[in-house]
């Protein structure tokens, strides 16, 4: 009797904490203490002390408006609640969010073997007398995201960080995280902290970006492109770094994380707009710089329906004035534009840019000749995906092109790329709502001004989480 009691007292002092109510709601609590005592679970004793302490705890409706002594005194700024979606948490008027993603392929790849034709300046195919094998990230490597957002003044402010580590060692060199790999023994992966960067906005205002992000140009292509969940074109596999190059280079210019101040609209009707002014960036292949101007980009996108097909389609810009130490100078600029068509089971992307001054793979990468003379590119990519439960099954065809920008630009560069093309077939199995397992066949093809020509053909296997 006596632990039924101790057994009792515990449960009434729980059920007095967690049920203390309004004065609207002390029938309710009352009763179930009624019900406690008829079950026997409260003696006499504490059935009564309880019930006595709950008419005591009962306020004046007009002293504090319906709240028991408890809540009365409770610090809802000190409380801590999870988010009712995804993986976070609010406190103190913060809603704190975390995001992620790791991955890991088999890839292996199967170069054609070196010859004297078989040099291409800037070709994406690999070369080699022997097949290579690696265990990699495929075109995204892991990320962890974490941002905070709350509303201050009438705004909606936020701050948000991406760390993005590989799970391949880093040879450390001028690209940081994302220079070339180092397969040996004692080596470390590298981190690239990708987003560092603060929003603040309102609704009938739009939202303002200052910090460090994807860019707007080209953003779109890599975002929509099937081989981003995967490996596409494998790159240096032999010493593979953070990242495969999936389609970069071979349909699109890689759009980067930049520096940015960027306005963007509020929706309207589906139509959304964003500029920004940008970090000037100087080319990797051709002479120094110091850049008066910063670059500029914009972007616009639309999304809605049409019937039962859903439609995503952007088109966006690119323009910076590069000044050489040399005197010389010269205007990078890109226009691209695309469309993501949704209908039943079936996703349909195509995708077109032309640029001068940037290059075909990252932006300024053989972008000028020796002069300082912008040469000219433009490329383009179209994809299907067909999705039925949780099989999905892809294909993806592209290419990138670039000119030479004068005869004397013809003459000293005669194996500079021309064409860089790749072919992708890929499938899919939703494993979990976190987990997707892909398997990929991937053929690349690279072509030199003189005819030079390469190619490899690859295949990768490996799966992709995200929560």
């Amino acid at each position: 009797m006596r632990r039924k009691n101790l057994l009792g007292g515990a449960a009434a002092a729980a059920l007095a904490l967690c049920l203390s109510a309004t004065s609207a709601q002390a029938g309710t609590t009352e009763a179930l203490l009624k019900r406690l005592h008829d079950k026997g679970i409260l003696s006499d004793e504490e059935y009564a002390e309880l019930t006595r302490e709950e008419q005591a705890a009962a306020p004046a409706p007009s002293a504090t408006a319906g709240m028991t002594t408890a809540q009365a005194a409770l610090d809802v700024s000190h409380m801590v609640k999870r988010t009712d979606s995804g993986v976070g948490l609010e406190v103190g008027g913060a809603t704190i969010t975390f995001t992620g993603s790791v991955n890991g392929f088999y890839v292996h790849d199967n170069p054609q073997t070196a010859g004297a034709r078989t040099a291409v300046t800037g070709g994406i195919a690999n070369v080699g007398g022997n097949g290579t094998s690696a265990v990699r990230n495929g075109l995204l490597p892991g990320f962890l995201k974490v941002e905070v957002t709350t509303k201050q003044g009438g705004w909606d402010v936020g701050a948000h960080f991406g760390m993005y580590p590989g799970i391949n060692s880093t040879a450390w060199g001028a690209l940081g995280a994302n220079n070339g790999g180092q397969p040996t023994a004692l080596a470390t992966s590298g981190i690239d902290f990708r987003q560092t960067f603060m929003t603040f906005g309102k609704d009938g205002f739009g939202t303002i970006k200052i910090g460090r992000d994807i860019g707007l140009f080209g953003s779109d292509a890599i975002l929509n492109d099937i081989t981003l969940l995967s490996s596409g074109a494998p790159g240096g596999n032999v010493a593979p770094g953070n990242t495969t190059l999936g389609r970069i280079g071979s349909g699109y210019i890689y759009t980067d994380f930049q520096p940015q101040i960027t306005y963007t609209t509020p929706s309207m009707a589906g139509l959304q707009a964003s500029v920004g002014v940008f970090q000037p960036l100087s080319s990797l292949t051709g002479a120094a710089q110091q850049n008066k101007t910063p670059g500029f980009q914009g972007k616009v996108t639309y999304d809605g329906k049409l019937g039962g097909v859903s439609v995503h389609g952007w088109l966006s810009g690119i323009t910076q004035r590069h000044n050489a130490l040399t005197g010389l100078s010269y205007t990078g600029q890109g226009v691209d534009l695309g469309a993501k068509v949704t209908g039943g089971p079936l996703t349909v992307t195509g995708y077109w840019y032309t640029a001068k001054g940037l290059g075909t793979t990252v932006l300024n990468l053989f972008d000028t000749d020796a002069a300082g003379n912008p040469r000219k590119s433009n490329g383009y990519y179209v994809q299907a995906l067909l999705s039925q439960g949780k099989w999905g099954i892809g294909a993806s065809y592209g290419a990138s092109f670039l000119k030479f920008a004068s005869a004397a630009d013809a003459t000293a560069n005669p194996t500079l790329v021309r064409r860089n093309a790749s072919t992708v077939g890929q499938v899919r199995y939703g494993l979990t709502s976190w987990v997707t397992l892909i398997g990929e066949y991937i053929h690349t093809q690279s072509r030199a001004q003189n005819n030079n020509a390469a190619s490899s053909d690859a295949v990768a296997l490996g799966g992709i989480l995200f929560f």
